[in-house]
């Protein structure tokens, strides 16, 4: 009965070190799926959305003019910067770096424009635009047609941004190095591009379960990727927006202490088969 007993412990055992090892097909990104869409050309669509402005967010406003243009009546002295060679500028919210730890960009935080709660941005001399839920090639062309009242036709040019495509990861303890606040100097993102440029993602990570919080005029979505699937390709979620938040959640497999390396799973095995003996000679002796 002893034996019988011992037996059934050592299947269990095995049985649960199976079930929590982590495969191939847990780890490897955009495996083949039938519900890919793709085109007449075999090509997968872009779905990426365009990127509408709201309340909160911070503007990046430059006007260039020829020469002889006097683009500083529409800023302050402060934003006005002195004129280059065959080009005057004056800028509000010029970029002076990535953004640190604390979190965001103070040059643009102080300089920019900022999308007040009533949705508008306040441009000296020209007035308040309306910003929220429109698109900055939408808000860049009412800009410059203010702009174009003041000067002649084709000797100014607005230029709209944001600071970058700014989001942030948020990962669990294993994942501590890539966590944080990103920006990426792109007019397009993908999430793949995203992981690669913070290294990529190890074992711990439920690739099957990335969770995406983007935020709309309207409020917050909440989006899940599984990034196992090509077909997370179709989504346009796949395409990252300003401010999207990614959430990078554990995989059960490896909370339970299995399955985070190999060498750890080998390691935990002989440790399971080691208590197993240890109670089947202590069983003996009795």
């Amino acid at each position: 009965m002893r034996k019988s007993y011992l037996f059934n412990l050592i299947i269990l055992f095995s049985l649960v070190g199976v079930s929590s090892c982590i495969s191939q097909k847990d780890v490897r990104y955009l495996q083949p799926s039938e519900s890919l869409t793709i085109n007449e050309e075999g090509l997968v669509p872009y779905n990426v959305p365009e990127y509408r402005v709201t309340k909160g967010d911070i503007l990046s406003l430059n006007v260039v003019t020829t020469p002889k243009g006097d683009a500083a009546q529409f800023y302050s002295s402060l934003n006005a910067s002195p004129a280059g060679a065959g080009q005057q500028g004056a800028s509000a919210g010029q970029m002076g770096g990535s953004g640190g730890g604390s979190g965001g960009n103070a040059t643009y935080y102080f300089n920019g424009l900022k999308v007040d709660t009533n949705g508008d941005v306040n441009i000296f001399g020209i007035g308040y635009v309306k910003a929220e839920g429109r698109t900055l090639e939408d808000m860049t062309k009412e800009i410059q047609g203010k702009v174009n009242e003041n000067f002649l036709q084709g000797k100014s040019e607005v230029r709209l941004n944001l600071d970058g495509i700014r989001y942030y990861l948020l990962g669990d303890m294993e994942n501590v190095a890539i966590t944080g606040e990103k920006v990426a100097y792109m007019t397009q993102l993908n999430i793949m591009q995203a992981i690669a440029m913070n290294g990529g993602l190890n074992r711990t990570v439920d690739r099957k379960n990335i969770m995406i919080h983007r935020k709309f005029p309207e409020g917050i979505k909440t989006a899940r990727l599984d990034l196992t699937r090509e077909d997370a390709m179709n989504s346009p979620y796949y395409w990252l927006q300003n401010g999207d938040i990614i959430y990078l959640n554990t995989n059960a497999k490896s909370i339970n202490g299995f399955g985070k390396e190999p060498l750890q799973t080998l390691t935990t095995g002989v440790s399971v088969l080691t208590t197993v003996m240890s109670i089947y000679l202590i069983l003996t002796r009795l």
